[in-house]
């Protein structure tokens, strides 16, 4: 019988986790630590997703702002603030809640961000970090998958994995984690020929292309690890990027959508926050 991944569950541990450590870090800092959000137009999803960042840093006792800023927001608005908060000790996280309007340019204001406030992950100096093996602040939505490969004992080490998806938020970094841990990795994408071939040696396949029900059972070994990060309203249903009825009875482990990998990115989110937090203080978690 297959095992059902329950994300909620563990995210529930990280966050009490992470309150525990955040009242000690206080008692020995002094101070609160603080995520700022900066979010810039009226996106549904985004909004969403901010208002469960706050609820959850509120839960674990993080200070949270969210600045938010009209869809005719300027590239130099959004860089300036930027600076300001790069430059305000009381601030230990910067969060820039994409996707940012099309007229402003997301790699541009990234890189902007200190690497040691970067609780996404996502500059440069970081990217490169997790790339050459050496992670310091790694992207919230692979870190949680990799807890969840961890908690369920699901090994790594010389398991084929494929990653359908390549995009700079999952794809990619979730390859170099696998990588890393020393997993025999191959990343499929748009433009992969017999991708039903490929898949379908996995012992791990993470899915991260955000189109519904994609992948059924043809696309899958039997016996695999499926890692479902997608997800999205079909027909007021959340479904991922996995039919999970057709799936299911192939896999060892699965993801649900919803209550899989969702609940571990915020859970991540708070964790790295405690790491900037240390790293400004001279210390590290």
């Amino acid at each position: 019988m297959p095992v059902i991944i329950d994300g909620t569950a563990l995210s529930k541990k990280i966050k009490t986790a992470v309150a525990s450590t955040t009242a000690q870090l206080i008692e020995t800092y002094h101070d609160i630590p603080h995520l700022v959000v900066i979010l810039a137009g009226d996106d549904p999803a985004s909004q969403s997703y901010v208002r469960g960042k706050e609820k959850a840093c509120a839960n674990a006792g993080i200070k949270s702002t969210v600045l938010r800023f009209p869809a005719s927001v300027t590239q130099r608005e959004i860089e300036n603030e930027i600076t300001r908060l790069n430059n305000d000790s009381s601030v230990h996280g910067i969060l820039v809640q994409l996707p940012l309007p099309k007229s402003v340019d997301e790699v541009q204001v990234l890189s902007k961000i200190n690497p040691n406030k970067d609780v996404d992950g996502f500059t440069p100096t970081n990217v490169s970090a997790l790339f050459s093996g050496k992670p310091k602040l790694v992207p919230c939505t692979p870190q949680g998958i990799m807890h969840l490969l961890k908690e369920y004992e699901i090994p790594i080490e010389g398991a084929t994995c494929v990653v359908l998806g390549r995009s700079q938020i999952v794809g990619k970094p979730m390859a170099n984690l696998l990588l890393n841990a020393n997993g025999t990795v191959t990343i499929c994408h748009s433009r992969t020929k017999n991708l039903k071939n490929v898949t379908s040696q996995a012992d791990i396949l993470v899915v991260a292309v955000g189109k519904p029900m994609m992948i059924d059972d043809s696309y899958i070994k039997q016996g695999a690890t499926v890692i479902d990060v997608g997800i999205s309203r079909v027909n007021d249903k959340i479904t991922g990027d996995v039919d999970y009825e057709k799936a299911f009875p192939k896999c060892t482990f699965i993801t649900p959508v919803p209550g899989g990998v969702g609940p571990m990115t915020i859970a991540c989110l708070l964790e790295n926050t405690l790491k900037c937090y240390s790293l400004l203080h001279g210390d590290m978690i």
